[in-house]
């Protein structure tokens, strides 16, 4: 199994009187968003069904991710996973069973970090060491799992098979 948590990518800065979940992307966002989808694109990481937090940033990233992507898995919008816990993202996983073989996540910070390293437990060291300092805005966390049902997903049983930011993937290219 293989699960991919993605940060949503960069926002605005919140108006007087503005509702949090209503904040759309900046331009950083709009221009991160693609790059991460034509990486994702290019190295296979190809959910077959999606998760959005239902916060306007996140269906935003989702929106502009799954325009560079060839297949549009089924994608649903869970309130749980807006504001909430890693218990909580772990719980909202454990609930897709064994329906879906490559998990995309789209939510928020602290709780998307926070799930990463609790799930982790190998992976490059490099690679761990740059999780471990914070999952940006637009990271995407892929860990891979042995077996093949999410209802058996528990802490320190996954493989950190890579993370990608979009500052990593401009450094790669100049």
């Amino acid at each position: 199994m293989r699960l991919m948590l993605l940060r949503h990518a960069k926002t605005e800065k919140a108006a007087s009187g503005m509702r949090d979940r209503d904040r759309n992307l900046d331009t950083r966002g709009l221009r991160d968003t693609p790059l991460i989808g034509a990486y994702m694109a290019r190295h296979r990481l190809l959910p077959d069904r999606v998760i959005v937090s239902p916060a306007a940033r996140t269906r935003q990233t989702w929106e502009y991710l799954a325009r560079v992507l060839a297949t549009k898995p089924p994608v649903e919008y869970d309130d749980r996973i807006y504001e909430n816990t890693p218990a909580e993202v772990l719980a909202v996983i454990k609930e897709c069973g064994a329906g879906a073989a490559a998990l995309l996540m789209i939510g928020h910070n602290p709780s998307f970090h926070e799930t990463a390293q609790r799930l982790i437990a190998s992976g490059e060291v490099e690679a761990r060491e740059r999780l471990n300092e914070g999952l940006p805005t637009a990271g995407l966390v892929v860990i891979d799992f042995a077996g093949d049902d999410w209802k058996s997903l528990h802490p320190r049983s996954g493989r950190l098979d890579r993370f990608v930011t979009p500052r990593l993937l401009a450094a790669a290219t100049d």
